[in-house]
């Protein structure tokens, strides 16, 4: 026991943030409950981003109710690919990626050939709420297939590798990118087997990555290197992810968007409650950067200033960012 508790001491000097803290601290701290469902429902998290001027995927239609499954047709049309997501979904779970059409059905981007009666089974299963939050009723979105910009065609395995940046009271604090591999079965989902990569703030350049609880430096599908991959747009990520926290008005979020070839970066969803893997990837705990960010909000609230959004992220691109190549 005092071996663990001589750990856990080393880990908290080093910043490293817990669950218990994360929760106590800041998700229910800044994080009204009320405003969860504009995170938690992808639907409403669209609607306000396009209110806002904000980039997302485009949405094609929504069912909500089992009769509207006779709109399937209608809403997919003559479209070749398309993705299939419940609204209240997490962690990836319930997503159908139709990559193609083959002899009147349907190839999802694994290559699994499938029928449009098997498309609709699924839709109904997200309605029942199979895969929502809590198990609830959920309606299903049928919206736009990004398509990954060519950058990560070296250091993914199929799938959409995604950027997610914590964001603190509108201060990007951390940032990884989440690269699909042949485990996770082409997400990218940290728990399914994704590689999780650090990233520089003030650059944008990938750092070593974490794959299964190991720290890795090369995809172990396409065996390329994941660090020192310079990711382009980035500040153009950074504002985008900064800007969210006026959109959600959640003080304390995840931000997860996409880089398509042709759209440029996408938000695609908002996380209330963000998970720590990003600690691992990054080599560095969150907690003395979210400290930072309280201690700056603290002295500009004493002389009555409110930051900008690009003043948000000059500021921590310069206390967070150019961090040095890790040594191989």
């Amino acid at each position: 026991m005092f071996g663990f508790w001589k750990t856990w001491k080393a880990l908290e000097a080093r910043g490293i943030m817990g669950i218990n803290r994360r929760n106590a601290d800041y998700v229910l701290k800044y994080n009204k409950r009320s405003l969860y469902p504009i995170v938690d429902d992808k639907i409403i998290t669209k609607e306000r981003a396009i209110a806002a001027g904000i980039h997302v995927p485009e949405l094609y239609g929504v069912i909500s109710t089992e009769k509207e499954i006779d709109k399937l047709d209608e809403i997919i049309g003559g479209r070749t690919d398309f993705v299939i997501k419940p609204a209240q979904g997490a962690g990836g779970d319930g997503i159908i990626v139709i990559a193609d059409r083959f002899e009147g059905r349907y190839r999802t981007v694994s290559g699994k050939i499938i029928s449009h009666e098997e498309i609709e089974h699924h839709v109904s299963s997200i309605l029942t709420g199979l895969y929502s939050l809590g198990g609830h009723r959920d309606r299903a979105l049928i919206e736009y297939r990004v398509t990954p910009d060519q950058i990560f065609k070296s250091i993914s395995y199929e799938g959409v590798p995604d950027i997610r940046i914590i964001v603190l009271m509108g201060y990007p604090v951390m940032a990884m990118l989440r690269l699909p591999t042949r485990q996770s079965g082409g997400k990218a989902n940290l728990h399914q087997g994704a590689i999780g990569v650090g990233v520089d703030l003030a650059t944008g350049l990938t750092l070593r990555g974490t794959w299964l609880n190991n720290i890795i430096t090369k995809h172990p599908d396409t065996t390329n290197a994941v660090d020192g991959v310079q990711l382009p747009y980035w500040d153009g990520f950074m504002k985008l992810a900064a800007g969210c926290y006026e959109l959600c008005g959640l003080g304390y979020i995840g931000v997860d968007m996409v880089l398509d070839q042709e759209k440029g970066p996408l938000i695609l969803e908002l996380n209330a409650r963000p998970g720590l893997n990003i600690q691992i990837a990054n080599d560095c705990g969150l907690t003395l950067r979210t400290h930072a960010v309280e201690a700056r909000l603290e002295e500009l609230q004493a002389r009555g200033v409110i930051e900008t959004v690009e003043e948000r992220v000059a500021f921590a691109q310069e206390l967070f960012g150019h961090i040095p190549p890790v040594e191989g």
